[in-house]
């Protein structure tokens, strides 16, 4: 890509993407509604449908999808009324070629694996700048409990990685939706990913962390004017 034109060509492959998992939707369906960048052109495009007729109920993975949902005209429930979802739609911040993926740039990991966790289908749609041969460039979030957020740290520094706790803007430390921290953690490549997700899982703190393996379904990628798809 000429760099001139790289975020709106960025941009319409996002746009294309979400545009393409739209396919998967049908009518009485009852979705998981993702997080992100390219999750929010997704949401703008399925109010779209909703006002033209269709009809599905939606679970947000995060406070902002809720909003933009909301925005949007898209009809909500939540988990006191359902205990599947058909199908959820969301983005990612990195995804190798077994479809793994690192998730929670936007800090919405927790609610984002659980929605997963109850959906017969999760497709992941991103742009071309998301894939990669291994995981680790982007930052991995892990959610800890702000109680001992230093402590946990510590452990998860011994992974071989550098550790960041995620501040906002004014410098105070950005608390996720259910009020916890992040630690932005630097591996440069995260060699065995099920390992890595399985020692965070089992360390006392840690809430959730933003490895999704064997996760995703389907992923849908747009590259240029194409939109690739691989299932796993």
């Amino acid at each position: 890509m000429h760099f001139g034109s790289g975020m709106a060509d960025i941009e319409q492959e996002k746009r294309r993407a979400a545009a393409r998992s739209l396919d998967l939707v049908r009518d009485g369906m009852c979705l998981g509604l993702g997080s992100g960048s390219t999750a929010t052109i997704m949401l703008e495009l399925l109010g779209e449908r909703v006002r033209a007729g269709l009809r599905i109920r939606g679970v947000p993975t995060s406070e902002a999808s809720r909003c933009l949902a909301e925005q949007w005209g898209i009809p909500l429930t939540d988990f006191d009324h359902v205990n599947r979802l058909d199908l959820t739609i969301d983005g990612a911040d990195e995804v190798d070629h077994d479809l793994n993926l690192i998730k929670g740039g936007g800090g919405a990991l927790l609610r984002e694996k659980i929605v997963a966790s109850v959906s017969d289908q999760v497709v992941i749609v991103a742009d071309s700048r998301k894939r990669v041969q291994q995981l680790g460039h982007f930052a991995l979030p892990v959610e800890v409990v702000r109680f001992a957020w230093k402590p946990i740290a510590v452990r998860v520094r011994q992974l071989g990685c550098t550790v960041q706790l995620r501040c906002q803007p004014d410098g105070q430390p950005f608390e996720t939706d259910e009020g916890n921290f992040i630690l932005d953690c630097n591996f440069d490549r995260i060699r065995d990913p099920r390992q890595t997700a399985r020692v965070l899982d089992a360390m006392p703190g840690v809430m959730e962390h933003g490895l999704f393996v064997d996760v995703a379904h389907v992923l849908m990628i747009a590259r240029g004017s194409q939109v690739e798809v691989y299932e796993r």
